[in-house]
């Protein structure tokens, strides 16, 4: 059979811009490795699967009308014995392209999926160009790594253009073999000023260290070093300023090391660059894959079983999706989408949050992906699980953190995600989002005049306090006594009395502050503040055991409302749109010397709960690249440019729209635009921000919640390591009443979830009724 679409075709050959997806099917994870491989598309370059039954491929052919595709299929070569390997860590040394020439075999050949698969002539000139240019070109995969690693490129300081050197030296080999205080020959850091050797800090890993690097420095005020071992004829390199108390890059290296008789062209890269040496620390973290009798645990396998890949550094994203797709109102909604939104949707598949929410979806649910490897002993080893890439660069764009490489906090991850799922959900009515929305009253009396506030703040996460007692030290680590959650949650609910400017009697005076839950969400979410400033102004972690129950009576924390014969206290003024400031808390953090923009941020991002919950926030944020950005209406989030509020306008909105558009989507035009469509219809004015415009929903807003507060836990998230930014995270999910531990793409059963409770950083706990 002849293919007649040839010559009509509009074919095209790959720029370094274009995106090719050639790793895997934009609307499911089946792979080039998979039995009917990958049709790329030679017109637009998607990638889509011919499986049967789903035939994402043809899919595609039918809504663009791009006849012609190439079909990548690559297999294992045959080896004399295979072993299984752990998956590689993707560092920035190895974001190349890989050639795989060495293990796989791959096959390939040009089809017309509009003429039934039929088989093209690969040498037709137009074909073989666009083919070739397809082959050759860089994934969009590996593009959205290079990328990634981009976001967060070092900038160097002011002390590299201002360093002034000792008379120029040559250092010998002698003088370059180990550490000048001790005999240590690696971690060995360079002072740049006057060339002496000292060994560093210990690092990931097990890397030893005496710090007499930083001893130097101290002694000297010698500000930059940069770490042998790690320099490469690039000029890339570890170096860090000790005065700004950051890694940063170098432009004059070659320069600075010429000073000391130090060839920068001959020199190659011998040791891990601290960022390496991270990456591969958070595969080690201790996540005991025993039982307590030293029997591996069980691989699982099966829907709902299905593990993530760790993408380098992923394994906060990995572990918030488990626990978000074991909500039901989660799976049900992008369960539908997986089945239906495809067949109408007219944006570019990768591009598009619905299709790549259901493809996730698809992917953990169907178990389609959730298949043992079998070695050559017959024995079960795990599972591959799925990567996902694309909804990672998706969700991550623009995002100051969550476009990078580096390693996040899971429950901001998880609060970005939540804000995502609502933004694109709310217009349609089904939003699974609200399943996890609640609102705090917060009730404010004067001690003077007995007069009351209330007010109402939306949450969809709960941050309770962790108070641990130190019992001692064990090698250094400091050992706490387990810690009541029930104490927790009273500490965070007990009345607080606080200095008020009482607008009834115009004086300052005391008042007592509480707050209660005035709804209950269907998920309550509590992050553990496990992160805190200790001594020395220096973050810990309180690796405190949570004396943590498996069910939960909310009851004594619900609100009341307004009581009979309570007298309101009048109105400060028009009140902004945005969320409110404590301003005692604000008042205590300005005390202690910090910017007032980044007290304000700390405050709204962490909901208010006061100063020790918002300085600690900030020492975990003092490097976000936004921490000082002005704020408007105190909603947390930067003014929006009198540039973006005209381009909105231009397309039709009112300047009240725009402002509250980006306001809501923290300045991301694209996401804006959206969230307007979205909201179609709702009253944006000056006097009406909210859009609140009728008694019969401020009636309803005033309601206290009278259902059931008793909740059973769902899912929990547990972390290892020193900081929220680096470490290894973890999900344990109740699934079909077992609990099953998701370490990234290692699925297991737990036979008794007790002695990992008190471990948890985040808890989901389900309502009942």
């Amino acid at each position: 059979m002849s293919c007649t679409h040839v010559d009509s075709a509009r074919l095209s050959s790959p720029t370094p811009a274009s995106k090719v997806y050639k790793d895997e099917c934009t609307l499911c994870f089946d792979s080039l490795d998979g039995p009917d491989g990958i049709n790329v598309c030679l017109t637009c370059f998607n990638g889509g699967c011919g499986s049967s039954g789903r035939n994402h491929a043809q899919l595609h052919v039918a809504k663009s009308g791009h006849p012609l595709v190439i079909n990548i299929r690559r297999t294992k070569k045959a080896t004399a014995r295979d072993t299984e390997q752990p998956p590689q860590k993707i560092t920035k040394l190895a974001i190349q392209e890989e050639d795989d020439s060495a293990k796989y075999d791959i096959a390939t050949k040009v089809v017309c999926l509009a003429c039934g698969g039929v088989e093209v002539d690969r040498t037709l000139p137009k074909v073989q160009v666009s083919a070739d240019g397809v082959l050759a070109a860089l994934s969009a995969k590996k593009q959205s790594e290079i990328q990634a690693w981009q976001e967060e490129t070092l900038k160097p300081c002011s002390h590299t253009g201002e360093l002034v050197q000792t008379e120029p030296r040559k250092l010998e080999g002698k003088a370059l073999a180990h550490c000048g205080a001790c005999e240590l020959q690696e971690n060995l850091w360079l002072c740049l000023t006057c060339g002496n050797l000292g060994c560093g800090r210990a690092q990931y890993g097990g890397v030893g260290g005496n710090g007499h690097a930083l001893a130097h420095h101290e002694t000297t005020g010698h500000p930059i070093a940069v770490k042998m071992g790690s320099i490469t004829p690039e000029g890339t390199a570890d170096l860090f300023c000790y005065l700004h108390g950051d890694e940063i890059i170098n432009p004059n290296l070659g320069a600075h090391l010429a000073n000391f008789g130090i060839n920068l062209l001959s020199q190659q890269k011998t040791e891990k660059s601290i960022a390496e040496l991270q990456l591969e620390q958070n595969l080690k973290f201790d996540f005991s894959m025993t039982t307590e009798d030293g029997k591996q645990l069980t691989p699982v396998f099966g829907p709902g079983l299905t593990g993530l890949k760790n993408l380098g550094n992923s394994c906060y994203m990995a572990s918030v999706l488990q626990s978000l797709f074991a909500v039901d109102a989660v799976k049900q909604r992008y369960e539908a989408l997986a089945a239906s939104h495809s067949q109408n949707c007219h944006e570019s598949s990768a591009e598009c949050f619905h299709c790549q929410m259901g493809k996730v979806a698809d992917g953990l649910l169907s178990g389609r992906y959730s298949t043992p490897i079998t070695g050559d002993d017959g024995e079960k080893r795990g599972q591959d699980g799925i990567s996902p890439s694309m909804f990672k660069s998706l969700v991550g764009r623009g995002h100051p953190e969550f476009s990078t490489m580096r390693q996040q906090d899971a429950q901001e991850f998880l609060q970005h995600l939540l804000s995502i799922i609502e933004q694109k959900e709310r217009a349609g009515g089904n939003d699974p989002s609200s399943a996890f929305r609640f609102k705090i009253e917060q009730r404010l009396q004067c001690l003077e005049c007995e007069g009351v506030r209330y007010k109402s703040d939306a949450n969809s996460v709960l941050i309770l306090p962790v108070k641990a007692t130190v019992m001692g030290e064990i090698d250094g680590k400091k050992q706490y006594a387990p810690v009541s959650f029930h104490a927790c949650l009273e500490q965070h609910f007990e009345a607080d009395i606080r200095q008020y400017q009482c607008p009834h009697d115009k004086q300052q005076t005391s008042a007592s502050f509480v707050q209660r839950f005035k709804t209950f969400p269907q998920i309550i979410t509590f992050a553990m503040a496990r992160f805190v400033l200790g001594e020395g102004w220096v973050m810990e972690k309180l690796n405190a055991d949570l004396q943590m129950p498996t069910e939960l009576d909310l009851s004594a924390f619900r609100a009341s409302g307004k009581q009979e014969g309570e007298t309101l206290l009048p109105d400060d003024g028009p009140q902004s749109s945005g969320p409110q400031i404590d301003e005692a808390a604000l008042n205590q953090l300005l005390a202690m010397g910090f910017p007032e923009n980044r007290c304000k941020r700390a405050i709204v991002k962490t909901g208010n709960q006061g100063p020790d919950v918002a300085m600690n926030w900030l020492f975990e944020h003092m490097d976000d690249p936004d921490i000082d950005a002005p704020l408007e209406d105190a909603s947390g989030g930067p003014a929006a440019s009198e540039d973006d509020v005209a381009q909105l306008m231009d397309m039709g909105f009112t300047a009240a729209q725009a402002k509250r558009a980006l306001r809501e989507t923290s300045n991301n035009m694209e996401r804006a635009v959206d969230w307007l469509f979205s909201h179609a219809g709702e009253p944006m004015d000056e006097d009406n921000p909210a859009g609140q415009n009728s008694a019969g929903a401020a009636a309803a807003e005033d309601a206290v919640d009278q259902g059931s507060a008793k909740y059973d836990l769902l899912s929990f998230i547990s972390h290892r390591g020193t900081s929220a930014h680096c470490g290894h995270y973890v999900s344990y999910v109740k699934h079909d009443g077992r609990w099953i531990l998701f370490n990234d793409n290692k699925v297991v059963e737990i036979p008794d979830i007790t002695s990992h409770l008190g471990e948890g950083y985040i808890y989901f706990f389900k309502r009942r009724g």
